[in-house]
């Protein structure tokens, strides 16, 4: 252990990079932790051969303070969408459903009917498996505004807990919000996009009625048992692996909050960056999949997220450019993965062989997942 000022920072004991980088990303950990915007830090980075990693966090010190450790897990937010996506390709794949099949195919009528109404209207039956996973159906956040109550994410951001269920998410996306636009034609060289977890929350319906599969099942069965991911769990199941420490806390700037109602409804995941950047590494490398070409889908559509603009999106996956003025390298580079509301990443560096994971576990941090990973990116080369 590494202590600053009233601070500590933890570093793993496995840690196999040059005495500079090392000494940056602890640095870095250090000064993150002690913004005063931010409770706590935990980041990891690794080669894709696994030959240079690092991972570590730091945080506040005292008695009832948690110990932000690398192995400690942590809600991972919206990352999710790539355990989802993965289920989703493995799934057609098998032949249990079709990409672009109607999503009245696989769901009920008391689901579908009246979901996407458009100038009276109802274009649900337009709507893909696809359409879902690009984020390209025009259906609403079931998240954001919505008439006669607040959005989701004002809720959270001021750190009041709230739950809800499937047939919630339905009659808020049915009765309360209207879609954005018609369903896009998949032909067309480019579409219009927005991001959209109600797509997604769709798409775990989907996946149990073809699979006959609870979601929590389902994805010990085919994604974190198989690829040794012991710590990596939905809310409503527990982790392979006895004994972990408790997750980390959300936290909304330096206060604690407690949102077990959100994170139990939200059908998001627990994991630690180690698990993570295992998933990552098989996920790049095809191995979830019978024909590994299937990783290639994760980017065949890089559409510009309306309510996202500086991101682009393909089927559960995020591409972000940084910058030249951010980039480690002379030019531009891109971050190929996924974030989440709550300050958390996973992202693949393809120009650097570089993965990256981590958190800040805040209840509304956006944004700020690229800038840090921006700053990993440059330490890391240097």
């Amino acid at each position: 252990m590494r202590a600053g000022s009233q601070r500590r920072t933890f570093t793993a004991a496995g840690n196999r990079m040059t005495g500079a980088v090392d000494a940056g990303l602890t640095g870095l950990a250090r000064r993150l932790a002690s913004r005063p915007g931010l409770h706590h830090v935990s980041l990891a980075l690794s080669s894709t051969d696994g030959q240079r990693h690092w991972s570590g966090g730091s945080g506040p010190e005292g008695a009832d303070e948690p110990e932000v450790r690398p192995e400690t897990p942590f809600f991972i937010a919206s990352i999710t969408k790539r355990f989802i996506i993965t289920l989703v390709l493995q799934a057609h794949e098998r032949g249990e459903l079709d990409l672009d099949a109607p999503i009245t195919t696989y769901l009920p009528a008391s689901v579908t009917t009246g979901l996407h109404v458009r100038r009276g209207v109802d274009q649900t039956p337009q709507i893909t498996v696809r359409h879902l996973a690009s984020h390209t159906s025009g259906l609403p956040d079931f998240f954001e505004r919505r008439r006669g109550a607040p959005s989701l994410y004002r809720q959270l951001r001021a750190g009041h807990d709230t739950s809800w269920t499937f047939d919630d998410v339905i009659g808020i996306t049915r009765e309360q919000q209207g879609p954005h636009f018609s369903p896009q034609d998949l032909a067309a060289a480019t579409q219009r996009a927005r991001y959209s977890d109600t797509g997604f929350q769709l798409l775990i319906r989907i996946l149990e009625s073809v699979t006959s599969c609870g979601f929590p099942d389902l994805l010990a069965e085919r994604l974190t048992g198989p690829l040794g991911l012991n710590r990596t769990w939905h809310p409503a199941a527990e982790p392979a692996e006895p004994g972990l420490p408790a997750p980390l806390p959300l936290y909304a700037g330096r206060r604690r909050v407690d949102v077990g109602g959100v994170i139990a409804s939200s059908n998001d995941l627990y994991s630690t960056t180690s698990d993570l950047l295992t998933f990552e590494r098989a996920l790049l490398a095809g191995e979830p999949f019978g024909d590994r070409n299937t990783r290639y889908l994760l980017t065949e559509r890089r559409n510009r997220l309306r309510n996202a603009p500086v991101l682009r999106y393909g089927l559960g996956t995020m591409i972000f450019t940084v910058n030249r003025l951010m980039s480690p390298l002379r030019g531009p580079v891109t971050l190929v993965g996924h974030s989440g509301s709550t300050g958390t990443w996973l992202f693949t560096c393809p120009e650097l062989d570089l993965h990256l994971a981590g958190t800040v576990d805040q209840t509304e941090a956006r944004g700020l997942p690229f800038r840090i990973m921006a700053a990993c990116l440059r330490i890391w080369a240097g």
